[in-house]
Formats: structure tokens, C-alpha cells, sequence
């Protein structure tokens, strides 16, 4: 169900990448379909959707990286089947929180900051990157975003595989930084859904999606956190739309829960000749 060297879409945010010998699960929600979310600040959602696995399904993990600690990202079923010992990359204050509860192994990544997983020559780094829920009032109460950067290298000296997560983000002029440090990204996993809190926007639509295609450029972009929870409200066609309209050259897959999307080309692109 989980190839090698893929990334397979499970449901909302929730992914799991395999990458040599590094499996890494990212913002886990394995609610079942018909059962309800309680985000915080008074707000609650039903899930639409069927996850394609449960904790249960996945294969020995080596880290989890989480954007924010929002329930349809980290929920009840996450908090009680997930090994406590886990690595989970995450905010500060979601660091502080999951540690509160039992999670042994929190791994705060401030903005830049990056840490490091390592097999013999192998070894992939993800480095937090920013994102931002929203503007103005709304942001100072909703949970920190961390966007993220994973690099990927099989042996030294090979070139890295370079790999963005947006987390729940919209569109602000940090995001350019990105770009500066990272020309060039192979695959780009994008958070959607056009998701509203109060009336405001909270995560990317079909064209904040479009905006962010052209300040990347990646070469491969998968959407996810579309069509799970009544509060997205931008359907993933129409960022498809927009994507072949403004951005022809990048290769969207959109993916059915449980599908995967190989990353084994990638690698042997950036493999010496």
C-alpha cells in the first residue's frame, strides 16, 4: 500500500512519504468519515471523507511532521494510537503542548531551523519554513503554521531532492523567502480548500493556489486538504483549473486516498549520470 520512494495521499493533510530507508507520516487525521472535529475557539466540522488507512496500517515510522496543532491535523484517534516515542517536527507551542500530553520526543522547529534524520549515508533533512493562517485579529488566535522543506540526499555529495509542504498557509510576502533559499523544487505538496473561519479565509483557494505555483515554480505539485470538512469551501477543480490555465508547465497530480505518486524519477533525476 506504501511503495518505495512515493508519497501516498491518506486523507485531509495526512500523507506518507517513504524516501530510502526514511518513512515520515505528515499532519495525521484518521477520523472516520461522519464523525466530528472539534478545531478550537468554538468550532466544529463533520468529515466528509473516508481516510485510507488508520495508525494501525502504517509501517514503523521515523518521524511525524505536523504544521499546526489543529484536530484535522492532530486528533483524538492520532493522539491515542500514535507511539509515544515518535519523533514529531512541529511548531514551538505544538511542541510544548504534545510533550504535556505524553509525546516523548517533540522536536521544535523555530522558522530556518531545520533538524535531520539519519541512516547510515542517508539522510533527509526538513527545515521549517514560514506560513501563516491569516491576518489581521484572527492570526494571534488561531495556532501557529509551519510550512517545511525536506531534502532528501541517498549518499554525500549527492544532490539533495528538494520536497515543500505548505501547511496551512495563505498567501504573504514571507512565503518569497522560500523561493530566495530554494529555487528550485521538485515537488510541491499544497494545503487547500479555501478553508474560512468566521468569514476569513484560513488556507489557500483555487487562486491563492495559482499564486503560490507562480512564486515556487516547483515541478510537481499534489493538492491535499480540499474536500474533508464542511469549512473548505473552493473545490479542488478550480485550482486545477487555474493551475493549466497561469501555470501549464507544472505537473499536477491529484490524488485518490490511497493512491501514491512516485518520487523514484525524481530521485534518479537527481542522481549523477
Amino acid at each position: 500500500m506504501f511503495p518505495a520512494d512515493s508519497l501516498t495521499f491518506i486523507g485531509t493533510a495526512t500523507t506518507l512519504v517513504r524516501l530510502g530507508p526514511f518513512t515520515v507520516l505528515t499532519d495525521p487525521n484518521f477520523l472516520h468519515r461522519g464523525q466530528w472535529s472539534h478545531f478550537g475557539q468554538g468550532l466544529v466540522s463533520r468529515r466528509r471523507t473516508e481516510p485510507a488507512a488508520q495508525v494501525a496500517d502504517l509501517p514503523p515510522l521515523d518521524g511525524v511532521v505536523l504544521s499546526h496543532l489543529h484536530r484535522d491535523h492532530f486528533d483524538r484517534v492520532t493522539r491515542r494510537h500514535l507511539p509515544a516515542d515518535v519523533p514529531i517536527l512541529t511548531t514551538e507551542r505544538a511542541a510544548r503542548r504534545l510533550a504535556q500530553r505524553g509525546f516523548q520526543a517533540t522536536i521544535a522547529l523555530p522558522t530556518w531551523r531545520g533538524d535531520t534524520f539519519r541512516d547510515g549515508d542517508a539522510q533527509l533533512t526538513v527545515t521549517a519554513v514560514p506560513a501563516r493562517h491569516s491576518r489581521g485579529p484572527l492570526n494571534r488566535i488561531l495556532p501557529p503554521v509551519m510550512g517545511s522543506i525536506w531534502e532528501y540526499s541517498p549518499h554525500p555529495g549527492t544532490a539533495t531532492l528538494p520536497i515543500y509542504v505548505s501547511g496551512d498557509t495563505i498567501i504573504h510576502d514571507e512565503l518569497t523567502g522560500i523561493r530566495r533559499r530554494y529555487p528550485e523544487i521538485d515537488l510541491a505538496v499544497l494545503h487547500l480548500g479555501g478553508a474560512r473561519v468566521l468569514g476569513v479565509r484560513v488556507t489557500m483557494d483555487d487562486r491563492q493556489g495559482g499564486r503560490m505555483l507562480e512564486m515556487m515554480n516547483p515541478t510537481h505539485v499534489v493538492p491535499v486538504h480540499f474536500d474533508d470538512y464542511g469549512k473548505f469551501t473552493s473545490p479542488v477543480s478550480n485550482f486545477l483549473a487555474v493551475a493549466g490555465r497561469l501555470h501549464p508547465a507544472t505537473d499536477v497530480r491529484l490524488l485518490t486516498r490511497g493512491e501514491s505518486f512516485s518520487l523514484a524519477n525524481l530521485l534518479s533525476a537527481r542522481s549523477p549520470g
